[in-house]
């Protein structure tokens, strides 16, 4: 694989003291002027006061992140890394989704996975054991409301009872579905379902032995491997990048996802900016 065939994207600042709305419309532009192919959002609604991670418990919700980029840019792509999907309502988020697709005129990739966080499944009143079951049906009823009209199901683990129903607008085109997660049922699930997989934070050896489970269950070049980092060019050696860039790329990454660890947003526009230059300097334009 060669450089020319990656693409990277950029975490927006949407968690922690850098975010605000005028942080995250700079970051957004910045990178959409700079060339990256997409921006990206992360979910969590509530978090446990002790957490260890995330570092923040001040976090925008995503999918109404999504909008406001939406409306300050005009080209770029914009995804979820990751929408913990059983924690929502299915028909909320087909409908959420498709309805910013459209405002966006088709930029929407929903990266999407099953949650790990027990006390946030509490909280929110969904059984933790049953997030399998729920992501998998909650697909399903997303491609069929994205997908079909007049619709006619039963959805048992929801259960929701479709009679003749429809649901517009539907996406302007086909949404990208990239299934995250790190354990063997997750990558089934992504080979199976998904247009892509989107890991974070594994080091290269970890991704290399999951992409070669990942080609084992569904080998071919149009399924996605996306992986997101926490390289940050202000604070870590530019050398480590390079060779990490250079080891993920050889293990069959063909997307990046780097997060600043910035806290100021003059910091984190640095940050996206050195990344940039960076990305270039190896070989990768980033939207190419």
């Amino acid at each position: 694989m060669s450089p020319t065939s990656i693409t990277a994207g950029m975490h927006l600042p949407q968690a922690g003291p850098a975010a605000s709305g005028d942080s995250i419309t700079q970051v957004a532009q910045l990178a959409e002027e700079l060339g990256f192919a997409d921006i990206w959002v992360s979910d969590h609604l509530v978090i446990p006061s002790n957490a260890k991670y995330p570092p923040s418990a001040y976090i925008y919700e995503p999918l109404a992140v999504m909008a406001w980029v939406a409306a300050k840019t005009s080209k770029i792509r914009i995804g979820t890394t990751v929408l913990v999907l059983p924690l929502r309502n299915p028909i909320v988020v087909a409908k959420s989704l498709a309805s910013i697709d459209q405002l966006s005129e088709g930029r929407i990739i929903l990266g999407t996975a099953a949650g790990w966080l027990k006390e946030e499944f509490d909280a929110l009143g969904v059984p933790f054991e049953e997030r399998g079951k729920r992501t998998d049906e909650a697909l399903e009823i997303i491609r069929c409301l994205w997908n079909e009209d007049n619709i006619s199901a039963s959805f048992p683990v929801h259960e929701a009872e479709f009679v003749q129903m429809r649901a517009k607008p539907q996406p302007v085109g086909n949404i990208p579905i990239w299934i995250g997660g790190h354990a063997d049922v997750a990558l089934r699930r992504a080979c199976r379902v998904g247009d892509g997989w989107h890991g974070a934070f594994l080091s290269p050896q970890e991704t290399s032995t999951a992409i070669k489970k990942i080609r084992s269950y569904r080998d071919e070049d149009a399924f996605t491997i996306s992986m997101r980092t926490s390289w940050d060019p202000l604070e870590d050696n530019r050398e480590t990048i390079l060779s990490e860039l250079e080891e993920y790329i050889r293990a069959g990454v063909s997307h990046f996802v780097p997060e600043p660890r910035q806290r100021t947003i003059d910091n984190y526009l640095r940050s996206v900016e050195k990344m940039a230059s960076l990305l270039f300097e190896f070989g990768i334009e980033p939207s190419v």
